[in-house]
């Protein structure tokens, strides 16, 4: 199944892009300068700063070469040169961002990630950070042809509609379950507590649903649980919540998050495989709950971390 790509005519980022080193697996643009969230004015969207990913087979020679291009973008760390770079890069969640760059006119953000380290995050959710962005929409501006990058991105947005599915009552409504996947990458934040805005996830989905319905179309009319009422426009799910229903999905989850979850409720000293601690979780009452915390201990790692980096990267 090929990834939906939600493909940009504007010129203004490609314009972007022909800035930079051309080895890029994966280059994508998000956040609210490339779409509007509720409460903001077409005027504030056409001046936020605009926020990219880069994905890169060999991080040191792109940041060599960035270097060479763009020297004026790093911090004092370029004094050390492209292996210092690419080895801070390595910590937290594996993104190495420039920001404040002025570029075409516009201020922009954008974050360097190898192609292994995105791969594994995708798959595993091992800091949920570039994960969690590619689960909202974004705007794809070039992608080489990888297949393990492809499953990847697939299996992403497959992990997060069971997480949600997981979280959720037994009956929902379509803005119910894309307002519970947007906020995956954000539970535990502490930027949510410290400055964000406490209504983002209701201002992302809210004005893009149909962007959303584009990501996530092809996955849930091939899941027998939900039912797509043309008719009526909307989607209508009904989630088996028995024990043996949600085992099926926790043993569906990405690796990092089931260690999360077994972590919570297996008592220190006990020696018990995941699949036994995922069938108690599976009758837990609280299993939803479990599921959030879960999550919420992969993101505040991963953002405690990478926000520390940012002294260093912004300088």
């Amino acid at each position: 199944m090929a990834l939906p790509v939600l493909s940009s005519s504007a010129v203004k980022f490609r314009r972007v892009l022909a800035h930079f080193p051309q080895e890029l697996s994966l280059a994508f643009a998000y956040g609210s300068g490339v779409f509007r969230q509720a409460g903001a004015s077409a005027e504030q969207g056409e001046t936020n700063m605009l926020d990219f990913v880069f994905a890169v087979d060999d991080v040191v020679t792109w940041h060599m070469m960035n270097l060479l291009k763009n020297r004026s973008h790093y911090s004092f760390l370029k004094f050390f040169g492209p292996k210092k770079i690419s080895t801070i890069q390595r910590y937290g969640a594996g993104i190495y961002y420039n920001t404040l760059v002025p570029c075409n006119g516009r201020v922009i953000k954008y974050g360097v990630i190898s192609t292994d380290a995105l791969i594994e995050d995708l798959f595993h959710w091992k800091t949920l950070y570039v994960a969690g962005r590619l689960q909202k929409p974004v705007k794809i501006l070039a992608q080489n042809e990888n297949s393990k990058l492809q499953a990847a991105l697939v299996s992403n947005l497959k992990s997060a509609v069971t997480a949600a599915f997981l979280m959720l009552p037994e009956s929902f409504s379509e803005e119910d379950l894309y307002m519970q996947i947007a906020g995956l990458s954000y539970s535990g934040d502490f930027r949510m507590i410290i400055g964000e805005d406490k209504c983002k996830v209701q201002n992302i989905v809210k004005p893009n649903i149909s962007h959303f319905q584009k990501l996530y179309s092809t996955i849930l009319q091939d899941c027998p649980q939900v039912v797509y009422k043309h008719h009526l426009g909307r989607l209508e799910a009904s989630i088996d919540k028995s024990p043996e229903g949600q085992f099926t999905q926790l043993m569906a989850l990405p690796k990092t998050l089931q260690q999360k979850i077994t972590a919570l409720v297996n008592p220190p000293g006990k020696n018990r495989d995941v699949e036994e601690i995922l069938l108690q979780v599976a009758h837990d009452p609280d299993c939803g709950f479990l599921v959030h915390q879960g999550i919420s201990g992969i993101v505040r790692s991963s953002s405690i971390v990478q926000s520390a980096k940012t002294i260093l990267t912004a300088g």
